[in-house]
This record gives structure tokens, C-alpha cells and sequence, in this order.
């Protein structure tokens, strides 16, 4: 029976995030086989580990203590962070929280299981968001609605020009 496929919590958005719980992964690993050469009835110290690796472990159901566990998921998430499709989202303000975990729910349900984010600034957006992949780029902006629906906009704000009047008829 093939394995279950890891899953990644929403907390995990980035690349950055991956390079973290895979340095952390690499620490853990490291520090317990020191723990195996060292001289019995030395102090033991387990590494703490960040909420970021606790929620990954809980959400797969794996053990950190046992060796096959971190292997296996060092392998999948240097797999992971090899190909998974990235995002890059620029918007005017830092997104919040709430925001981006609903957005990353959506992308890996709809879009890959993987699929993660960067997010960054740009000013001049205004509102919306620019979105780009290794190959497209879509803009979402309001400057850039404002720009696709100029003439509709000087349109509405010109004022109606006033009516002639009717020509006057006369009788003989």
C-alpha cells in the first residue's frame, strides 16, 4: 500500500517557508543522531521545534523521533519545493492573515495541492493585485481597470451637452 501524500498546512505559503521547515528538518535530524553518540546519562536536550514544523508533523500524522519519518518527509518536501508552481502576487498594502490563508485554501484545492505564494508591494496598484506565474502575468489593478475603461469613464464624468432648442415653427 503506497503512503498517504503529504499534506501542507495553509500556515505554509512560501518558498521561504520550505527552505525554513527543511533547515529545521536538517537540524532535528542532525541533533538526534548526535544524541546517539553521546555518552549515556549526559543531560538530553530535544530541539524545539517552530509552529510551522509542529502543524505539518500533526496534519500527516508522522513522528519526528523516528528516522523513516524524517527521511520521508525531507524527501517530499525538497520534492515539493522543486516543483511546486509559484505565485507572485503584488498588492498596494501587506494582505492580512485571514486573506491569505483563505486564498492559499483555494489555490490548492482548485489549482495544485502544492501551489504556493510570494507576495509583494507595489504603490501605484491602488486596489486589486497583480498576478504573476513563470509564464503569464494578469493585472487585477483598479489603475489598470481605470486604463482599459478610460473612454466609459470620460464618458460618465462629461456633462451632457445642453439640447438645442426646437425650432420655433410660425403660422401665417
Amino acid at each position: 500500500m503506497a503512503p498517504e501524500p503529504l499534506k501542507l498546512p495553509v500556515s505554509v505559503t512560501s518558498p521561504t517557508d520550505l527552505n525554513r521547515l527543511l533547515r529545521e528538518l536538517t537540524t532535528i535530524d542532525e541533533q538526534l543522531l548526535q544524541l546517539r553518540v553521546r555518552q549515556p546519562g549526559t543531560e538530553v536536550k530535544l530541539p524545539k521545534t517552530s509552529q510551522l514544523l509542529d502543524q505539518t508533523v500533526i496534519l500527516n500524522g508522522l513522528n519526528l523521533l523516528q528516522p523513516a519519518d524524517r527521511l520521508r518527509l525531507g524527501q517530499i518536501l525538497r520534492a515539493v519545493q522543486q516543483r511546486a508552481p509559484v505565485l507572485h502576487l503584488s498588492f498596494s498594502a501587506d494582505p492580512s492573515p485571514e486573506f491569505m490563508a483563505k486564498l492559499i485554501t483555494w489555490l490548492r484545492q482548485h489549482i495544485h495541492p502544492f501551489a504556493m505564494v510570494t507576495t509583494g508591494l507595489q504603490f501605484n496598484i491602488g486596489a486589486g493585485c497583480i498576478a504573476r506565474t513563470t509564464n503569464r502575468s494578469f493585472d487585477f489593478s483598479l489603475s489598470q481597470n481605470f486604463a482599459r475603461n478610460r473612454q466609459l469613464l470620460v464618458d460618465r464624468l462629461t456633462p451632457p451637452a445642453p439640447a438645442a432648442a426646437p425650432p420655433e415653427v410660425t403660422t401665417p
